[in-house]
């Protein structure tokens, strides 16, 4: 039996692809049938809806009034008490109903709402669209989290002011700290405010999965109740994501239909342990582990940054889906903020704006290293290639030049890199060193690498000194890979050259050390 090639350590399964690639998609698709059926309803439905629609606004605007009628917005805010709470929990909380039944809406309730003493956050998900605030009626109107712009929009910026919002600016340096301050306060009233309704997954999904839970609602560290939102309807009218139909046209299908079902779901309120009050972090994964077992969906670590990467994908040109990279498992494992990613997200783009779908293949990839495709190069780009399948997406190469090539650019590694090449050992590399060692290292006789050999002898003297080539190293990480993964099949195949019966016993042992930690993938689960 032939011996086979001995990865140094296994791949880290965390970091493999999401059981969820896109939830940030609504691919609902319009029959012609379905089509005929909304045209012939919405003649009849919308402008009967509309109507209806209407007349619940004009009585619920007065009332709002009445209720917020010289109500500060700002500075210390006091509950609604009395009359004013009553009117909002009981009379407005109905004419919410009202007007989510004017749009065919039909709700049903399952499970128990408890008390604001009981558990003072309301954790809902999945978030998928802007008719989720049938949850926040179906409640009774607890306290949400809004912009503070929201408060200025007609109409419904009376009905907004009603619950008491925690006001978010995006102009304020420490709104987000203010915000966690207030959420706290509120949550710790023992029940002199209302609940506080948060949907912790901070943006719209498909319902495919439960992305990561935001803390803010865990931080507190008092009991939360989970609610969870489904819409069983055989066409989706309601989905509104990032990708897909547009809020208007949602909102036209969905006055189209006969009617339109939604579930909110109570569950029993998760008290949090020891471990969870000290972190938020556990709490909130916690909680969204228990709600993604009622619904019977996976969870991921896309997040709302995803989102940001996503458009600016589009932006670059590539598939919007290019950037979405779980942001919250790789900031995590791999230390970087979005800013970084960002940048790496533009590196990306220069390389695979060309490549169909945004994906590199092994040609392209020879092609952007200014490198002819050899034994070397295939090794690189397979290590690059995590779910084998010929290309590199931009998770891919996130990844790749992170925890392959930046630990490969070590001064050390650097230096031993730059003695290949330097054979006399005058601290300068030349031409001719340069083109001897890669025609050995790639095999190849012919190999003219006078370019890649200009681009990296940034003043034009005619040899590289070991600034120069640390300083291009930095810049373009995967080289430095490219020459330890020469010296690491250098060293493959003295061994098999060498001891040929040990090399089987090697790789059986490596099979049973998928415990250890990887000097490619560094980073803990």
């Amino acid at each position: 039996m032939p011996s086979q090639r001995v990865f140094a350590l296994p791949r880290q399964q965390s970091l493999l692809l999401p059981t969820v690639i896109n939830p940030f998609v609504q691919d609902t698709k319009l029959t012609k049938t379905a089509v005929i059926k909304c045209l012939l309803l919405g003649i009849f439905l919308v402008p009967l809806r509309v109507i209806f629609m209407s007349l619940v606004l004009m009585v619920t605007w007065p009332v709002a009034f009445v209720i917020t009628f010289n109500q500060p917005l700002k500075g210390t805010v006091e509950p609604m008490t009395g009359w004013r709470r009553f009117m909002c929990k009981r009379l407005m909380a109905a004419l919410g109903r009202a007007y989510y039944f004017s749009m065919g809406f039909r709700v049903v309730v399952k499970g128990k709402q408890v008390s604001s003493n009981e558990a003072p956050i309301l954790a809902v998900a999945p978030h998928s669209t802007f008719f989720d605030g049938i949850a926040c009626v179906v409640s009774g109107l607890p306290s949400t989290v809004s912009r503070i712009e929201n408060l200025a929009t007609p109409i419904f910026g009376r009905f907004i002011r009603c619950v008491q919002p925690v006001l978010v600016s995006r102009t304020d340096p420490d709104s987000r700290k203010n915000t966690i301050l207030a959420i706290e306060s509120r949550a710790k009233s023992e029940g002199q405010w209302p609940q506080v309704l948060i949907f912790p997954e901070g943006t719209c999904t498909n319902r495919s999965c439960l992305i990561t839970f935001k803390q803010g609602a865990f931080i507190p560290g008092v009991p939360v109740q989970p609610v969870l939102i489904r819409y069983p309807n055989k066409l989706d009218t309601v989905t509104w994501t990032w990708q897909g139909f547009s809020s208007k046209m949602l909102l036209l299908l969905t006055l189209c239909q006969l009617y339109t079902t939604v579930e909110v779901e109570f569950l029993p309120p998760h008290l949090p342990t020891e471990d969870e009050k000290k972190s938020p972090a556990l709490f909130a994964s916690r909680v969204r582990d228990a709600m993604a077992k009622v619904l019977g969906v996976p969870v991921t670590d896309h997040t709302y940054e995803d989102c940001r990467l996503m458009i600016s994908a589009g932006e670059l040109t590539l598939p919007m889906e290019a950037g979405l990279v779980e942001f919250t498992k790789i900031s995590r494992k791999l230390n970087l903020k979005w800013d970084s990613v960002k940048k790496e997200l533009e590196g990306f783009a220069s390389m695979a704006s060309s490549c169909k779908g945004g994906r590199i293949t092994i040609e392209e990839f020879a092609r952007i290293l200014k490198l002819p495709v050899n034994p070397v190069l295939e090794e690189l780009f397979a290590l690059f290639d995590r779910n084998r399948d010929g290309t590199i997406d931009f998770r891919e190469y996130v990844i790749g030049v992170n925890i392959l090539c930046r630990p490969a650019n070590t001064e050390d590694v650097l230096q031993m890199a730059f003695q290949l090449f330097d054979t006399d050992e005058d601290g300068k590399i030349t031409l001719d060193e340069f083109n001897a060692l890669l025609r050995s290292a790639l095999g190849v006789s012919d190999l003219n690498m006078a370019k890649l050999f200009k681009e990296i002898d940034a003043d034009s003297s005619g040899f590289v000194t070991f600034n120069e080539f640390q300083a291009f190293a930095s810049n373009h990480p995967e080289y430095a890979k490219l020459f330890t993964t020469y010296l690491e099949l250098q060293r493959y195949q003295a061994i098999q050259e060498a001891m040929p019966g040990d090399l089987e016993l090697a790789g059986e042992c490596s099979s049973m050390q998928t415990t250890e930690d990887s000097s490619s993938d560094k980073k803990d689960d």
